[in-house]
């Protein structure tokens, strides 16, 4: 009388939402990460720490990353 009644929490669809999720956040922390400067390092360069990819896009896609994986998280 063994019964395989194994039902997880997730399928493979969830972990597929996720995993995307996942690589979204990744983009958008390396999109926000800074680079190295050629330039001297006791120069500040406000082009390049204000530049709109760290400002703007990389928050944005950070938060539609976390969006995705709320959805992944209550997806039925």
């Amino acid at each position: 009388m063994s019964q395989n009644n194994s039902s997880t929490m997730f399928n493979k669809s969830n972990y597929m939402w996720m995993l995307a999720g996942v690589s979204i956040i990744a983009i958008g922390m390396l999109l926000m990460s800074g680079g190295k400067s050629n330039a001297n390092p006791a120069v500040f360069d406000a082009g390049a720490v204000y530049s709109a990819t760290r400002i703007t896009v990389a928050p944005v896609l950070i938060l539609i990353g976390l969006a995705v994986e709320v959805f992944a998280i209550f997806k039925k």
